[in-house]
Parts: structure tokens; sequence; C-alpha cells
């Protein structure tokens, strides 16, 4: 509870740090502002709260906060749809339930992911601890099998294998959006074992824990990516992240690319080899 009180804090200072009294239209006083962005008190007022209620909500402290409220702080924030989520679950817990589901991957899906062939695909859990990986993606990303269980993990491999900067021509913008993937994520269920996790990387890894402090939330989707392999060179794929509906806390992820492109038959001579 106090993590998720001082991550609340936290994610609304800079919220409201990165706001100016000029982008939500109020006078500009720059001669006795001694914080960057909004203050509380000017947040509560375009959120039509009391300055002492604001205060308690951002502290957590704030009990029975309603739908309402949470809507006018998030409209006031300028929040996007990820944010919004993201705010409320800080504020009103991940859910009823304290015990962490079972992760188990059925026969079928591994047997699935392998037979998906020429369509790079992986399978990684709450934690982004990789489960399954098939040939292509084995190719494209990293043998994750051939690892100590222990290191396979995505948020690991990112930050502390030299070869995710070789594999990720934008390093840098990739790393920056998973450690907000796993922000958002750590709102949630999993939040207390990410939390272990987070800190792990933070001793570990400078750049993690720059990417940390920025406080940014993001979901995991779709989109296209670079990747550098060291036979075909840099290729786009798009990026689909599927949610198992009967497997609670799994996340297929399949790679394709374009038909016609380049990277199309960049990704075939890979596959080739």
């Amino acid at each position: 509870m106090a993590a998720r009180q001082d991550e609340l804090r936290d994610f609304l200072r800079s919220r409201r740090a990165r706001l100016s009294p000029a982008e939500v239209g109020l006078p500009v006083n720059g001669s006795g502002r001694r914080v960057a962005g909004l203050r509380r008190e000017e947040l509560a007022m375009l959120a039509g709260v009391s300055a002492d209620y604001y205060a308690r909500l951002e502290q957590g402290r704030a009990t029975n906060v309603s739908d309402q409220v949470l809507t006018a702080v998030a409209d006031a924030l300028h929040l996007d749809d990820v944010e919004r989520r993201y705010f409320t679950t800080l504020v009103k817990g991940p859910g009823s339930s304290s015990t962490p589901p079972t992760i188990r991957v059925r026969p079928a899906l591994r047997s699935m992911i392998n037979a998906l062939g020429p369509v790079p695909a992986m399978l990684h859990g709450p934690l982004f601890e990789v489960l399954a990986v098939n040939r292509a993606a084995r190719l494209l990303i990293d043998d994750f099998d051939a690892m100590p269980t222990a290191d396979r993990n995505m948020a690991k491999w990112m930050f502390l294998n030299p070869k995710a900067r070789d594999v990720y021509p934008d390093w840098d913008e990739i790393a920056a959006q998973l450690v907000a993937v796993i922000r958002a994520a750590g709102a949630g269920e999993a939040g207390s074992r990410l939390a272990e996790l987070c800190a792990e990387l933070g001793r570990r890894s400078a750049e993690f824990a720059r990417f940390w402090a920025e406080h940014r939330v993001f979901r995991h989707t779709h989109g296209p990516k670079r990747f550098r392999h060291p036979a075909v060179g840099i290729m786009t794929l798009n990026y689909e992240a599927l949610q198992l509906p009967d497997d609670p806390g799994l996340t297929l992820i399949l790679y394709s690319a374009d038909v016609g492109s380049p990277s199309e038959a960049k990704l075939h001579e890979m596959l080739a080899q």
C-alpha cells in the first residue's frame, strides 16, 4: 500500500511538472514561482476540488474517491487514456485478488507457437519472463532457451545483455518504452513482484533508473519496431501483443513484415539460414 501511495504521489507530481500555467489558461507570473509546472493549488482549482482534498489525493490519503473526481483531475492534468487507467489503478487498487495466478504454459499453446514457423513468436508472463519462443524469434532476437532460467526475462535482457543494443537500432526508444510498460503493469496484480525486478534493475542499470524516473506509462499493443540482424541488416517489423483470455498473465507477441516490403525479403532471408 505504501509503495502505491509513493508511486501515486510521484506520478501526479511529474504530471503537474510537465504542465505550465500558460498551457492550461492560467496567468503567468514567473517572479514568485518556486516549482516547475503547476502548483497543487492551481491543479485543484482546475479540477474543481479543494486544495486540501487534492493534497490528500496526491499523498494517497483520500478515501472513496469518486469517478467524477478522478475524471476531473485526469482532465486537468491532460492525461491520455493509458495514463488515466494507470492513475485510476493507483488510486483504487488493482482489484480484490491477493493471490498471484499460477503461470502455466499449456502444451497446446507451446505447440502453436512452434507451429507458426516463419512468424517470430514469443510468450511472456506478467513479470516479462520469457516462457516460450520459436525458432524465428530466436533468430530475430535471442536464444532465450539457451540462457539460465533467471536470465530469461525481457527486462533483464534489455538492460543487462549487450546484445539488446545490437538487436535494436533504436535501443534508447525501445528501452524507455519497455520501462513505461513495466510501470503501467506495476499498478496491477503483479505490482509487488515487479517492484523487486525494478529494484534489481535500478541497482544494476543506470539507464533503467533514468527511464524509471521519467514516470512514463505505455501500453504495448501493436506498432512497428526496427531490428538489426547480423546477416541481413536492419528490417522493420510490425508487432502485435495479444492477451490470451484463458491464460491470465500471459502475452503472446507476434512479428510480421509488410507484404512485398524489403523487410519481408530480409525476414525470409534470415529464416533461410
